[in-house]
């Protein structure tokens, strides 16, 4: 009798004790999914995002951002996985989409080389909505307090020795304070509008955007871009590339009230800095250590601010096209471009052609190899407007400058000639000119 009570005793407390740690960890689960609820952390694969590169995760993905802006906002990670699109994606206000990039990555020669392809690591958005047609909504459409951080875009039914495939654009940015950071943009048609925003940051972004790189317009409250750089590190298969050559404009700035852009690059482009009226109107901004190589023109003003384009320690690379030039200032100018410790070479045409009724500045310059292929072209041609060229150097012993008769000012002074003095002075204008050593 004694035994059995004893029996009946242990079982009962290995009853209570089962059913204690049963609910301590249940309870313990429902702590942790909460916890990380309550730490504003969301990952795409509780969302059944499948990321094998096939299935179609744009719901998953969507659901995942719509769960955190319930929640009032905070981070939707990515895991490493190929993330196949056939739709957009629409990131709510301060909500992230993070990939598990710290520092945006590369995946330059990945067709020549063997080195990694953007499926082989990290997290890679494979984007197909839109073939055919630049019309349509942006791959990724970032709103106030949004983020697109450390994640790959590949668009893998683009050619790499074909003429490429329009789409819409890649990331589009509006609301305030929206950010794309450490991102490579591999092969898109169209890479950033960043238009109708306010305080835009584009930060560490690299990439071969083949058409389009970067839109700024319609901007009223100072917009960021820092360390960007465009090369042809997805293709310079012939057929692809001479048409991006051809047709490819890298930077394209409209409104914009004071741009800050700071150590940009590109390579192999129509155009590398284009500055455009729209029908919001201009840009004014400070461009510092900015460059551009390989293109057939490496800036153009077509319109820009009176207040100016301060563009400092930029280095600008022409050789190839019809009429290789570094920068070019249309007849339409009426503002302000001043070019400070900037340095030139080519071999080009001419290092400049200037026009309209604006004022533009070289001070402390460098130009080499310029001339066309006798040699005979002025490095800096303007025809009309104001032309200050002070404190800069002429490192080829060629025709330095020409003024045609609508020059209406222009200050030639205290530069460097190699060779002779040649300065072809056709103004009608007040030009002043002294202070100049030719060897």
């Amino acid at each position: 009798m004694q035994n059995n009570l004893s029996r009946t005793w242990l079982v009962n407390q290995f009853c209570i004790v089962f059913v204690a740690v049963l609910t301590l960890h249940v309870a313990g689960a429902t702590g942790l999914a909460r916890a990380d609820s309550d730490s504003g952390s969301w990952n795409v694969r509780d969302f059944d995002a499948a990321g094998d590169g096939k299935t179609d995760d744009t719901a998953a993905f969507q659901k995942a951002m719509d769960s955190a802006t319930k929640a009032g906002g905070g981070v939707v990670y990515a895991p490493a996985g190929n993330y196949f699109f056939a739709g957009h994606l629409n990131v709510p206000n301060a909500v992230t989409l993070a990939g598990i990039w710290q520092s945006v990555p590369a995946h330059n020669g990945i067709r020549d080389q063997g080195l990694p392809k953007p499926t082989d690591d990290g997290t890679t958005f494979l984007v197909t909505e839109g073939v055919g047609s630049e019309d349509g909504p942006a791959f990724i459409t970032l709103n106030t307090n949004s983020t697109l951080k450390g994640v790959v875009l590949y668009y893998p039914e683009q050619n790499v020795d074909d003429i490429p495939k329009p789409y819409p654009w890649a990331i589009s940015m509006r609301g305030k304070n929206p950010a794309v950071l450490a991102v490579e943009m591999l092969n898109p048609y169209n890479g950033i509008d960043a238009t109708r925003n306010e305080r835009h940051l584009i930060r560490d972004v690299h990439g071969q955007p083949i058409r389009r790189g970067v839109l700024v317009d319609s901007i009223y409250d100072i917009g960021r871009i820092e360390n960007v750089h465009f090369n042809p590190w997805w293709s310079m298969k012939p057929k692809l590339f001479q048409w991006q050559m051809e047709n490819g404009e890298a930077f394209i700035f409209g409104r914009s009230d004071w741009q800050y852009v700071t150590n940009t690059f590109c390579f192999g482009y129509k155009i590398g800095y284009k500055f455009i009226k729209s029908k919001a109107g201009v840009c004014n901004g400070n461009f510092l250590g900015i460059g551009a190589d390989n293109c057939h023109t490496a800036l153009v003003v077509e319109q820009c601010a009176p207040y100016g384009l301060l563009i400092t320690n930029g280095e600008f690379v022409s050789f190839r096209g019809p009429d290789p030039t570094m920068i070019e200032v249309t007849r339409n100018n009426t503002g302000s471009a001043r070019f400070v410790n900037c340095a030139f070479w080519g071999p080009c045409n001419q290092i400049a052609k200037i026009a309209g009724t604006g004022t533009v500045g070289f001070g402390d310059c460098t130009f080499v190899q310029w001339g066309g292929k006798e040699k005979t072209r002025s490095a800096i041609q303007a025809r009309s407007g104001t032309v200050l060229i002070r404190g800069c150097e002429f490192r080829q012993d060629r025709p330095q400058i020409r003024l045609g008769k609508d020059v209406s000012r222009a200050v030639i002074a205290e530069n460097i000639f190699t060779g002779s003095e040649r300065i072809d002075n056709q103004s009608e204008g007040n030009v002043q000119i002294g202070l100049n050593v030719s060897d």
